[in-house]
């Protein structure tokens, strides 16, 4: 294996190993990376319908067809966008819906009930609020376009705010926007879909029935689900039911799981056997042995997800959001009933009803039902959760027309401005807190998810650092990894920072199918802990990774002083061999398959494992046990 360069940022691991970073992340970078995307495709829009507003709707007007024989789809450029393109956002969304429900915060079910209250208030609020100012007008079918919250805009300003507002409430506002954009969807089917035509619904019907047989089935071909899922999506067309829908529905019936050491195990074998022979059999045998080490889910997004974010919604803002401006039309829009509906919905009711109905779900449940941050970062997280863009400008399209259409447009858009201030606002008020009580409006008290299965024993585990320290930072690391080696400096770095507030836990888990010594060496380090010298076995195997056959072995006890005798007794029996495999027991318990994997007080660490990224880590695990050691019992 080669040696990462001392530029590389460490972010790798080992090659039987995921990415360090966490579809969770990734679908969050993304998002936000492409919000700038989408500035400027929605700026593009207004300076086009502005400089040339014959031509601008002249285009989206163009009528293209796609005909086999007798059967084809006739739609003009902006329906092919918004129906057919869109389709693909929301199979994002329902793929990280289910990647949520599967594996991310929402497999505790009491958190996807508060997730689902704060999603359904914050929805209902805003469409109250545009009821009441558009009661009597017959503007009132428009409600749908005051009610969702665009989750690319919400994140990519949401990192704007940086470390003013902690990590987890990116979490949070993504678990509510996911829960809003299901419901808007339901929305757009029963509500804004056009007359039913009952047999294509019944088609529609039959065809996502096979889906779930095919599910059940376990079978994996993804063609088969492409070409059910096109059809999926014609015959909701011709029902008359929005055909984004079937996104959505493909996106939830995509399963989610970790990639497990031992499927990865076996694509080692099996790239092992086409280096040896380069077949067409044994390069078709290895991937399907890629394919299946990683779930479907994680694959379709790394594929897809770019693509609508940088392409898809840019292109929907770009084909949606122009209105020509002038001071009579912002005048007739700012006294409309329209404008002042979606504009108070949004970022009144958007932050009225996430808040209020996150604090009475506290209040009923005495705290079962409680979010992961503060009542400070919910709060910003409410006025963040008002940029509504996407959906509400497809809704706003089904729902009016020509100068009501305008109106429900720069209603959104003031809405997208005016919710950045009141964050910022936000933020400000915060920041001048003292800093407990701004730690406490950012963190709160509410428990976070703890992924390692195994809980650090002081009395089994190898601790570095103060028994007592309130941060347990765990690494899963194997003697070989060239990775391991790379953090290593890191972990020592962070030690020394943060003196008595930190302690450090190794644990083994030896890749034995890509590094051949790792097994011995971990055996080496318990050998020598039953000599009371594991870390200076540990710091001596983590140097030496390339020399770590049985006689370097060897040389290193002698060099720490250790009683070569029973050093070789222990290593000949196999003496910490039971140990190491408990190790391994619990980081397959733990979902670990590659090293370095890192564990900040039970919580996995996703990302890079510098000592900016672990710093911040381990920074707020200690703001929050302070937090917590506050609020228990005297």
């Amino acid at each position: 294996m080669t040696q990462p360069s001392e530029n590389e940022s460490m972010t790798e691991q080992t090659a039987c190993g995921q990415g360090a970073r966490s579809p969770l992340r990734a679908f969050l970078q993304t998002e936000t990376g492409s919000a700038a995307v989408l500035l400027g495709a929605v700026l593009a829009a207004l300076v086009w319908a502005n400089v040339s507003p014959g031509t601008y709707e002249s285009w989206w007007r163009t009528e293209m067809s796609f005909r086999i024989g007798s059967v084809g789809v006739s739609l003009d450029l902006r329906e092919w966008v918004n129906s057919g393109l869109m389709t693909l956002f929301f199979f994002i969304v329902g793929l990280e819906a289910r990647r949520e429900f599967d594996m991310g915060e929402l497999r505790e079910r009491r958190r996807l009930a508060l997730s689902v209250v704060a999603g359904v208030s914050g929805m209902l609020v805003p469409v109250a609020i545009y009821l009441g100012v558009n009661a009597g007008q017959d503007s009132l079918q428009g409600w749908g376009a005051a009610m969702s919250t665009d989750t690319a805009f919400a994140l990519g300003m949401l990192a704007v705010f940086g470390s003013r507002l902690p990590g987890g409430l990116r979490v949070f506002l993504l678990t509510v926007a996911v829960t809003d954009d299901l419901l808007a969807l339901a929305v757009i089917a029963f509500v804004y879909s056009g007359a039913i035509y009952l047999p294509a619904l019944l088609t529609a019907l039959g065809i996502f029935a096979a889906l779930l047989v095919l599910r059940s089935a376990g079978v994996r071909v993804s063609g088969v689900h492409a070409v059910l899922g096109i059809a999926l999506w014609g015959a909701l067309l011709r029902s008359g039911v929005d055909p984004v829908v079937s996104g959505l529905v493909m996106g939830l019936l995509t399963y989610a799981h970790p990639a497990h050491r031992h499927a990865l195990e076996r694509v080692s074998r099996l790239f092992r056997g086409f280096r040896e022979q380069p077949t067409p059999e044994l390069e078709r045998t290895l991937r399907r042995g890629l394919t299946a080490a990683l779930s479907p889910n994680e694959r379709l997004q790394r594929m897809i997800h770019p693509w609508t974010s940088y392409v898809i919604v840019p292109l929907f803002a770009l084909a949606n959001a122009g209105l020509t401006i002038s001071a009579a039309r912002l005048s007739d829009a700012f006294t409309s009933p329209i404008t002042l509906g979606i504009l108070f919905g949004y970022v009144l009711g958007k932050p009225t009803g996430i808040l209020g109905a996150t604090w009475i779900a506290a209040r009923v449940s005495k705290g079962r039902l409680r979010p992961t941050v503060g009542w400070g970062a919910v709060t910003a997280g409410g006025s963040l959760a008002g940029v509504g863009f996407t959906v509400s400008l497809l809704i706003a399209t089904l729902a009016f027309h020509g100068s009501q259409l305008e109106q429900a447009k720069i209603g959104i858009l003031t809405a997208v401005v005016t919710s950045f201030l009141i964050t910022w606002s936000v933020t400000r008020i915060i920041a001048l807190l003292p800093t407990q009580t701004r730690n406490r409006a950012l963190l709160g008290s509410g428990h976070s998810i703890v992924d390692l299965s195994e809980p650090v024993d002081a009395a089994r585990d190898h601790v570095r650092g103060p028994l007592g320290a309130p941060v347990t930072l765990v690494e899963y690391g194997d003697y070989e990894c060239l990775y391991c080696g790379l953090a290593e400096p890191v972990v020592r770095e962070l030690l020394a920072d943060f003196g008595d507030d930190l302690r450090y836990v190794w644990r083994h888990l030896p890749l034995t199918d890509v590094h051949p010594n790792a097994q011995l060496a971990a055996e080496a380090a318990e050998a020598a802990a039953l000599q009371g010298r594991h870390w200076q076995m540990h710091d001596i195997l983590i140097d030496h990774q390339g020399d770590l056959r049985l006689k370097d072995l060897l040389a290193y006890a002698e060099q720490i002083g250790l009683d070569l005798d029973d050093f070789r007794r222990d290593l000949r029996a196999r003496a910490g061999a039971h140990r190491v495999a408990e190790d391994v027991e619990s980081a397959d318990l733990s979902g670990v398959s590659g090293t370095p994997t890192f564990f900040v007080n039970g919580r996995r660490h996703h990302g890079a494992y510098d000592v900016v990224s672990l710093s911040e880590a381990v920074r707020a695990a200690r703001d929050r046990a302070a937090l917590v050691q506050a609020d228990s019992p005297r």
